[in-house]
């Protein structure tokens, strides 16, 4: 890593329109994204929604990323990839089915709330489809003000979860 990027971890989730290839079809658009640099990604794994809405399971998966962006910019390329994947945003439907979400889950350190953009995000300590992908391309990192991956991962509230080969 250079100087000036910063190591960001982005969760990726999809459960319509052919989930698992929604998945890996983003990847290539991660490593497009300007002045950023795909470094790896996770698995896919396949878990129950959470959601109050009859659903599909999600196929979720986190990539690693270095980027030169502030977090407000990464954020607008990262919706304008879900844009071209055909996501529909529904301030009605939160939890709504999606071809393909794209989250901020750490931004290097940074630590951010407002409007627009919480980081790390929300509720990643209550997600395993974030925790185990995470922890598998970072290792056991320690979060700012959460604690260390493999502690959240004993605490959050449980899942059905599957890695897939």
């Amino acid at each position: 890593m250079h100087n000036n990027e910063i190591k960001v971890f982005i969760g990726i989730g999809s459960n319509m329109a052919d989930p698992q290839q929604q998945v890996i079809d983003v990847l290539p658009h991660l490593d497009q994204i300007r002045e950023s640099q795909l470094v790896s990604h996770s698995s896919l794994y396949q878990s129950a929604a959470v959601s109050d809405i009859p659903q599909e399971d999600y196929i979720n998966a986190v990539a690693c990323l270095t980027t030169k962006l502030q977090p407000m910019e990464l954020l607008l390329e990262l919706q304008s990839i879900e844009y071209a994947f055909y996501r529909q945003r529904s301030d009605e439907l939160k939890w709504a089915p999606r071809t393909m979400d794209l989250d901020i889950i750490l931004f290097g350190n940074i630590q951010q709330n407002d409007s627009h953009l919480c980081i790390p995000h929300a509720e990643m300590q209550n997600r395993l489809f974030v925790l185990q992908p995470l922890q598998e391309v970072s290792g056991d990192l320690y979060i700012p003000g959460l604690g260390s991956i493999s502690y959240l991962i004993k605490q959050a509230p449980a899942l059905r979860i599957k890695r897939l080969d």
